[in-house]
């Protein structure tokens, strides 16, 4: 399995982060996790990581002030130099956002919550 030197939470529901968080401890996928309430707060922290070193962001779509695809414009905007592993992480059943997501290369999947071990592991192993 991957394993990543820095993996981006970025949902504005802090249980949310706090079970995520959780969850990716026990699977051993990364050295540190960091939450971020906001998506600029987690564009200004990638904004001081290696551009080398890749990262996983688990992004939620729906937020308040920047919503997760402003997030991806903003990330395609400013890091054409990153090759981090962008999954989209959101509550949405609707069919539309998973076509939107696909729309943006540098998505690599789309996962419904409740984030599971299961559905991350079997996600980042097919990666």
């Amino acid at each position: 399995m991957a394993h990543f030197k820095n993996i981006l939470l970025v949902d504005d529901d802090p249980i949310n982060n706090l079970i995520n968080q959780r969850l990716i401890s026990k699977v051993e996928l990364g050295e540190m996790t960091h939450e971020f309430l906001a998506g600029m707060s987690a564009l200004e922290f990638l904004q001081k990581l290696d551009p080398s070193e890749k990262s996983l962001i688990l992004l939620d779509i729906n937020m308040p002030v920047m919503n997760g695809w402003e997030f991806l414009d903003n990330y395609l905007d400013r890091f054409s130099n990153r090759n981090d592993i962008i999954l989209i992480l959101s509550s949405s059943i609707d069919f539309l956002d998973r076509i939107k997501a696909q729309e943006y290369s540098i998505v690599s999947g789309f996962l419904e919550k409740p984030l599971t071990i299961e559905k991350l592991t079997e996600h980042i192993d097919s990666l």
